[in-house]
């Protein structure tokens, strides 16, 4: 904030800008973190525009007046991405929650960005088709805050992450221009891909506040199993012989590790449905339009993989509790995370021939190091994407550094990314250049600079 900002005044213009009841002095206490315990600063105020026009009014002002902004949407972030830095102005898109319009013929959703996923899942749904983004925050989560992080999910494997769901976006930059890319093309070749440039950057190149949406066919289920591997070498065996039975419709292929696994069956109360433990064990599912008439060949992959030795135990889902049942093995993580609190929850990623040597040397020298330490490792591996919980993390910021401190070591010696979902936010800004090269951090910064030359957007938040 510049030292000659009179507050009155700078109240008094974003009062022009917003209802009286959209300007809030006193800052509520759920806008002050995200689910990450990340603190920034103290906020001057929050408003919560209910349109484009009234974010750029309100850019505009903070522009003339040199006052940061930081973006919130639903506050389910696990980086920092959306904490408010001092004496900034927090702006809440939770009002800005329509979804605008749905192209059945076509399949394109038109919405605001804070539309909550889950009612954009179910009004897809109730027209027959699908928006193939899906994760655990479903239910607060805005789709604003899945862009602007790049989400991933779920059904990564099939349908691809949030850069893969945008056909459009609607913008308002640092100055309250208003930037509009909500063509709904899927081909598009004229010069660089804008959109591209806003999707992943948290907030810090503009204010997402519209976004044209590509579904999917919807699906009428999906034909589920749990299975056993040994090895996990035989896990990606069967995710190619999976991947080639069903042309590349492989829906979810969630590996757990025996610690997870284990703990997950405790944190529900119930049995292993196993008679013995092993290496590795596997949810995964094959979403079609009438499962019921792709089982016989999804029996078929399960039988043949057990001749040909790359399975060593599975349980088929033969009904929707079932499949329900076990899923809930896969989405009780915050549970976990309750009981284990406090935890560090790593979201890594390497290629994905390597992920089992990796997780290997992740834990043996996490043992070594930290032996009062729970490590739990389970992920979307199917896309290359690794989750680890450690906790309960006793000895404050400083033990919480030597975690960390290793994890990211060792994901540079594997040429991964300390991020594979979550974003950098606040939170992994130190550890970026484990896996962004001296000239791509460049390069960023350069664009931060074109882009937003005061530096209003987000400070702070993935590069400074």
């Amino acid at each position: 904030m510049k030292p000659s900002t009179d507050l009155k005044v700078l109240f008094a213009e974003l009062a022009d800008c917003l209802d009286e009841r959209d300007l809030h002095q006193d800052v509520p206490p759920a806008h002050l973190h995200d689910w990450s315990d990340e603190r920034a600063g103290q906020p001057l105020a929050l408003v919560t525009p209910r349109s484009t026009k009234q974010v750029s009014d309100v850019m505009a002002v903070c522009a003339r007046h040199s006052i940061p902004v930081v973006p919130q949407g639903g506050l389910s972030g696990l980086a920092g991405g959306a904490v408010p830095s001092e004496g900034c102005l927090l702006l809440s898109l939770a009002r800005m929650n329509a979804i605008e319009e749905l192209d059945s013929a076509v399949g394109t959703m038109r919405v605001q960005a804070g539309a909550v996923l889950q009612t954009i899942q179910e009004q897809a749904e109730s027209e027959g088709w699908m928006f193939a983004l899906d994760l655990g925050a479903r239910g607060s989560c805005q789709i604003g805050g899945n862009i602007a992080t790049n989400a991933g999910g779920n059904r990564v494997i099939r349908y691809g992450v949030m850069r893969d769901l945008v056909l459009g976006l609607e913008v308002v930059l640092a100055d309250g221009q208003v930037l509009d890319l909500m063509q709904s093309m899927k081909k598009n070749n004229t010069g660089l891909d804008l959109r591209q440039l806003f999707i992943g950057s948290e907030g810090t190149l503009g204010i997402i506040t519209r976004a044209v949406l590509k579904l999917s066919p919807g699906v009428g289920g999906a034909n589920t199993a749990l299975i056993a591997f040994a090895n996990y070498d035989q896990g990606l065996q069967f995710l190619k012989q999976a991947q080639t039975a069903f042309s590349g419709h492989v829906s979810a292929f969630e590996l757990m590790w025996p610690d997870y696994y284990q703990f997950a069956l405790k944190t529900l109360g119930r049995p292993d449905q196993f008679d013995r433990d092993y290496g590795y064990y596997l949810l995964f599912d094959v979403q079609s339009s009438h499962p019921e008439q792709d089982y016989p060949k999804f029996e078929q992959l399960m039988a043949d993989a057990f001749e040909n030795g790359t399975v060593e135990n599975a349980v088929l889902a033969s009904s929707e509790r079932e499949t329900e049942e076990l899923w809930q093995l896969r989405d009780c993580v915050s549970e976990i995370l309750s009981i284990n609190a406090p935890t560090i929850n790593f979201d890594v990623s390497v290629s994905l021939n390597r992920i089992g040597d990796f997780a290997d040397q992740l834990k043996a020298t996490l043992d070594e190091r930290f032996p009062n330490l729970i490590t739990l490792f389970f992920g979307h591996v199917g896309d290359g994407n690794l989750h680890l919980v450690a906790g309960p993390v006793q000895g404050g910021k400083e033990m919480e550094h030597a975690i960390e401190s290793e994890v990211y070591r060792i994901t540079r010696d594997f040429s991964g990314s300390v991020s594979a979902e979550h974003g950098i936010g606040l939170h992994k800004k130190k550890w970026l250049s484990h896996s962004r090269s001296e000239a791509e951090l460049a390069l960023m910064k350069s664009v931060k600079q074109a882009v937003d030359p005061q530096g209003l957007l987000n400070p702070g938040k993935i590069m400074d």
